[in-house]
């Protein structure tokens, strides 16, 4: 019998407010994480996807729920599946949010849907981010979270989806443990596939899983490396998930002012789908 999401729709609308004065910290500690050379200092503008380390809800231990998450029932509904994962996002950069200059972050339930997979129940619960510093808009965000069962017995996975084959731009790396953990700390996320090794193998896993928002800021930061047009608009899907100690390969194709981006694991095997929109020259 499907899930019934009746109860759940009542929290369509639900909205909440949180305020950061953006300070130089957390993307000095994530340059840091990622090896880069440097990091944005007061007055600069944060990199493209690199809001997602600010904003952040203080929920107490006494909040959490076993696998890590908050509790459910508050601001997101309290959909009934044990797995919650970040399945994608829609996101657009009006304008750049500077490191120093206060800002806030208005969130609201845009939508809950439920959906039959291979697993069985798949709910969707659709929020909209509204991200405004001092001179107005400056990021609007629509993610997606997908909510699941546990794993069950039964026959293999599918295939994995085989990624494009042509590459104009490439970076190879991995993700260790320790890795996953700094940015599960920068995020305060204490879902516990990313640094509980047994607890994510109990939950199906090969190991620990990198988490989706982290390959999507590295395939944005490819964008970067590569070209200097300001992002406009960025789009991501996630496909698979890639565990500790797997090759991932950033991928890029540009295409006018829009690049088809990917990561795809070493056998290329696609984790994830992208789409950048960059200022017209």
């Amino acid at each position: 019998m499907a899930l019934d999401i009746s109860p759940l729709k009542q929290w369509i609308g639900r909205s909440e407010t949180v305020a950061d004065p953006m300070p130089a910290f957390p993307a000095a500690a994530l340059a840091a994480t990622l090896d880069l050379p440097a990091a944005p200092g007061v007055g600069e503008p944060l990199p493209p996807l690199w809001h997602w380390i600010h904003f952040l809800e203080l929920h107490k231990g006494a909040d959490l729920a076993e696998n890590g998450h908050a509790r459910l029932g508050g601001f997101l509904p309290p959909v009934p599946l044990p797995r919650r994962m970040f399945a994608g996002a829609r996101l657009s950069f009006p304008r750049p949010l500077r490191i120093g200059e206060a800002a806030r972050r208005v969130s609201t339930i845009a939508n809950v849907t439920l959906k039959q997979g291979a697993s069985g129940d798949l709910v969707f619960v659709a929020v909209r981010d509204e991200i405004s510093g001092p001179g107005g808009p400056a990021i609007v965000e629509e993610h997606d979270l997908v909510y699941r069962d546990a794993p069950r017995p039964g026959p293999s996975p599918p295939a994995p989806r085989r990624a494009p084959a042509r590459a104009a731009w490439k970076r190879e790396l991995k993700f260790d443990a320790a890795l996953l953990f700094r940015y599960s700390a920068l995020l305060f996320n204490a879902y516990r596939i990313h640094y509980d090794r047994p607890y994510a193998v109990e939950q199906g896993y090969a190991g620990l899983v990198v988490h989706g928002q982290l390959i999507a800021t590295l395939l944005a930061d490819l964008v970067r490396r590569n070209s200097d047009a300001p992002l406009r608009a960025f789009r991501y899907r996630s496909v698979s998930p890639l565990t500790d100690g797997v090759a991932c390969v950033l991928c890029g194709a540009p295409d006018g002012n829009a690049v088809n981006l990917w990561a795809e694991d070493g056998s290329g095997a696609l984790l994830i789908q992208a789409e950048a929109e960059l200022a017209a020259r």
